[in-house]
């Protein structure tokens, strides 16, 4: 049994002739998850997620056992990866969770550097991306006629392995089955309303913001939790054409991803396969005024997780 706990793989969905499937890549190599562990509930991530207790250990052990295994494996450099969850029931987005990016941004408005929000009493804040508006990894984002101020977030992404509803921090991360990368696009020209005054409660348009076809890019596979034990020390990386934009790490958000988990599940149910974005740090377009723009790649890297690229269109 040592050997099917340490037996590593990443949780993956592939297009095949069949459709998007879930896959286990074990090394260099991709399997169909359901046809390697003989149970076809696993033929989506979200099938797996939806079972995670019982899943974890049935994929470590798939996973130990696959070298002998008869069942067919494919290249992973010839295989087609698509977005890991497909498609989760909500996306949280943590705001202004990084301190050097919240001073920035206050910069931009004339306003001093926000204080810390524990020795405020305030509490983690999110807003939500619609589901559909994940995109693939290699895919590529159209933004010409949308905004002309695009920017690009890097961000650590959670995934939900266990309805999890008043939970407590200490007990937080017991409820993740694994993490992802992603990218919170977002059109800064388009989240306040135009003609209504600067001073209404009614100004912003967190959807038009937010929320537009592409705008979530997340990828390239899930990383089982347990091979992360923690989530709050991992590198982060953005660049846009090659250009280093944001370079920094997970130690240094302001609510840690089981504080999020503590205040998202108060008196609601994230379910399984929901996805939790916590937040980036400085180096976004808009503390500099720079944006993205028709032909751009954006490349993204978390440590221990991997890197994907998309191309804006």
């Amino acid at each position: 049994m040592a050997g099917a706990r340490n037996a590593g793989y990443k949780l993956a969905t592939y297009k095949s002739a069949d459709g998007p499937r879930a896959g286990i890549i074990i090394g260099e190599d991709v399997f169909d998850a359901a046809k390697l562990t003989g149970k076809q509930a696993y033929a989506t991530v979200i099938g797996i997620l939806e079972d995670w207790k019982t899943a974890e250990g049935t994929l470590r052990k798939a996973a130990s056992g696959a070298a002998k295994s008869r069942a067919k494996r494919q290249p992973l450099k010839k295989t087609k990866l698509l977005a890991p969850v497909r498609f989760p029931s909500a996306i949280y987005c943590a705001g202004a969770n990084y301190a050097d990016h919240a001073a920035a941004m206050a910069a931009r408005e004339g306003n001093p550097p926000p204080a810390d929000p524990h020795e405020q009493g305030l509490k983690p804040w999110h807003f939500i991306k619609a589901t559909r508006t994940i995109a693939d990894p290699g895919a590529t984002v159209k933004i010409s006629g949308y905004a002309n101020a695009m920017d690009w977030e890097i961000e650590l992404a959670a995934v939900i392995g266990r309805p999890a509803k008043d939970v407590s921090k200490e007990k937080a991360l017991a409820y993740v089955a694994g993490y992802t990368v992603a990218n919170d696009l977002s059109a800064r020209d388009r989240g306040r309303r135009p003609s209504v005054p600067a001073t209404s409660p009614f100004k912003m348009d967190w959807t038009k913001h937010k929320t537009f076809e592409g705008s979530c890019p997340i990828g390239p596979w899930i990383v089982p939790a347990s091979d992360i034990p923690n989530p709050q020390n991992l590198g982060l990386k953005l660049w846009v054409n090659g250009e280093l934009k944001q370079d920094s790490n997970t130690a240094k958000m302001l609510f840690t991803l089981a504080e999020q988990i503590e205040q998202l599940s108060e008196n609601m149910t994230l379910h399984p396969g929901d996805l939790i974005l916590t937040g980036t740090p400085s180096g976004t377009g808009a503390e500099s005024g720079t944006f993205l723009k028709g032909g751009d790649v954006v490349k993204i890297w978390i440590e221990k997780i991997g890197e994907f690229e998309n191309r804006m269109a």
